[in-house]
């Protein structure tokens, strides 16, 4: 757990933190519109202290940076935990606790969750937590893994190889067992997304578990799984180990996907705008930090540390720069499949790309059939705050989009999903639970 900074020193750093808080203040109060010569104390956060929660994965960096490089003190938010929590369901029981039953008020979180939480769809006796969507922490580089008992099958994109090997293992009385994360979670849908254009039937053709991140491999290892879904690094230590292959990332799925997300429970974030926005403003800055080229090693080295990801740099370094051995032979350096925080408008939350996936949760049965995307979405997507603390955050005019829509996305497959008619992308897959 990163603890918080003290308070009541006189040292220099001290005296330093205070000039940027004041700093930070008077750019927060212009930026939420307070009138001239309100004393800049006022314009401050309402409260400095915010629990965030994240898991072990290399996109959980925009939080790590900003707590590391004092970022969330520089916006007001001096006292912010950044605490690790054990899995994704663990991630989602503490955020309907809320901090003050010792929980947590936001999170590095999967993009669906929150919409899965406010819906009441994955939680205790189905009772909604309102939840919003702060900002998008990254796009891209997660893995589709196989276990080295397929490696000669050369599955790749095309998921077409291991179709009839699943069957025969199946004639065979034996289980096939693929691993995501979280059900309905990111990892869940590029699973299911990718199995789906093969053919195979992720919810009757194999068995579906669930395994936290950092679990992944050691699963792997002892046989427990035959493929699996998850963020790095864990695919990339997969293949360092030599346990399994990557068969594809998922940018190669859909490029420049959206990820993780900043949640914040809606209550807290209700409570203190300004606070939220204060967050948001600093993880904006840190976006832009790790998005450099010339930090991904320093980046790579803070957050393999034992606090925060405790792996080997090694585990990490490459296919954030977008240099992917697959391990059954490919090899790609340079590419455009690397982790993606600030370019591309990443951290920008569009509300199309959450339509997507409240689109996917309706196609495999997680959300009511008769859900209202538009609303919902709008509902949990606060793109509006993002927009604020972006100029809180001094972003240029042309790095904030000018549409909350991103447009129509194309898959490897050929499908479209257009948001502005996301039930004909429905009616137009073969495999799913929906009626549509």
């Amino acid at each position: 757990m990163s603890q918080p900074s003290a308070h009541g020193s006189a040292d220099p750093s001290a005296l330093r933190r205070r000039d940027l808080l004041t700093g930070a203040a008077a750019t927060l109060a212009a930026a939420i519109g307070l009138p001239r010569g309100v004393h800049a104390e006022a314009a401050g956060p309402e409260t400095t202290k915010a629990i965030l929660g994240y898991i072990a994965l290399t996109d959980a960096a925009p939080l790590i940076v900003a707590k590391e490089k004092g970022l969330f003190a520089k916006y007001g938010m001096a006292d912010v935990e950044v605490v690790k929590q054990a899995s994704w369901g663990a991630t989602r029981d503490n955020l309907v606790l809320g901090a003050d039953a010792n929980g947590i008020d936001g999170a590095h979180i999967l993009s669906p969750m929150p919409y899965l939480i406010a819906t009441g769809k994955v939680t205790q006796n189905n009772t909604p937590t309102p939840m919003y969507i702060l900002a998008r922490l990254n796009l891209d580089c997660q893995g589709v893994s196989v276990s080295n008992e397929y490696k000669d099958l050369k599955a790749g994109l095309r998921a077409d190889a291991l179709k009839t090997a699943f069957a025969k293992k199946k004639a065979e009385g034996k289980e096939v067992k693929v691993a995501m994360t979280f059900p309905g979670g990111t990892h869940d849908l590029w699973l299911r997304y990718w199995l789906a254009a093969a053919g195979v039937d992720p919810d009757h053709d194999v068995s579906t578990i669930v395994v936290p991140p950092p679990q992944m491999v050691a699963n792997m290892k002892v046989g427990n799984m035959d493929a699996f879904c998850v963020g790095e690094p864990w695919n990339e230590q997969l293949v360092n180990q030599g346990i399994g292959y990557t068969a594809c990332t998922t940018g190669e799925i859909w490029s420049k996907h959206p990820e993780k997300a900043l949640g914040m429970r809606a209550g807290w974030v209700d409570k203190n705008p300004r606070a939220a926005k204060a967050l948001v403003a600093a993880v904006i800055e840190a976006q832009q930090w790790c998005d450099k080229a010339e930090n991904k090693t320093e980046l790579a080295t803070l957050i393999a540390r034992r606090q925060w990801l405790n792996v080997p740099v090694t585990d990490i370094l490459n296919r954030l720069k977008g240099d992917i051995a697959y391990g059954d032979g490919r090899v790609a350096t340079g590419t455009k499949l690397g982790m993606k925080f600030w370019r591309d408008n990443a951290s920008y939350p569009f509300r199309s790309h959450d339509a997507w996936f409240v689109t996917e949760e309706l196609r495999w049965g997680k959300l009511d059939p008769k859900t209202d995307i538009k609303g919902l979405v709008a509902k949990v997507n606060r793109e509006d705050l993002w927009r604020e603390a972006a100029k809180a955050a001094s972003v240029a005019a042309a790095d904030i989009p000018a549409s909350v829509s991103r447009g129509k996305e194309t898959f490897f497959d050929g499908k479209v999903f257009d948001p502005e008619k996301p039930l004909d992308y429905l009616k137009s897959q073969t495999i799913k639970r929906a009626a549509a």
